[in-house]
């Protein structure tokens, strides 16, 4: 089997226009998709469990909202879960889960 790999030309970003996308972590992978979703014209929020760790900075540096998880699962129509493999889970299992069944 084929894996389709999409570039700007045949990429449906429109699919994600008038949407918010909540990047959950800012790190090499979160930062890099942050800046393309808005590039693109994504209008992006970014989640941290410390809004003083250095990456938190950079985020606002970079002109994002930057807020706790659980705020931006709130204010996300798609959520993007970037942290480090390690820390995933407990960021679904502490975060973004008791969130979304709150938001139904």
């Amino acid at each position: 089997m084929a894996i389709k790999v999409h570039y700007g030309d045949t990429a449906k970003v429109n699919l994600l226009k008038g949407k918010t996308v909540a990047i959950i972590g800012y790190g090499s992978q979160g930062h890099a998709h942050a800046l393309n979703l808005r590039d693109s014209g994504v209008t992006v929020v970014v989640g941290m469990f410390d809004l003083k760790d250095p990456t938190a900075a950079a985020a606002k540096k970079a002109g994002f909202p930057l807020v706790s998880i659980e705020k931006a699962v709130q204010a996300a129509d798609v959520i993007m879960i970037l942290v480090p493999d390690e820390f995933q889970a407990d960021a679904y299992q502490k975060s973004i889960s008791p969130t979304c069944v709150r938001a139904r």
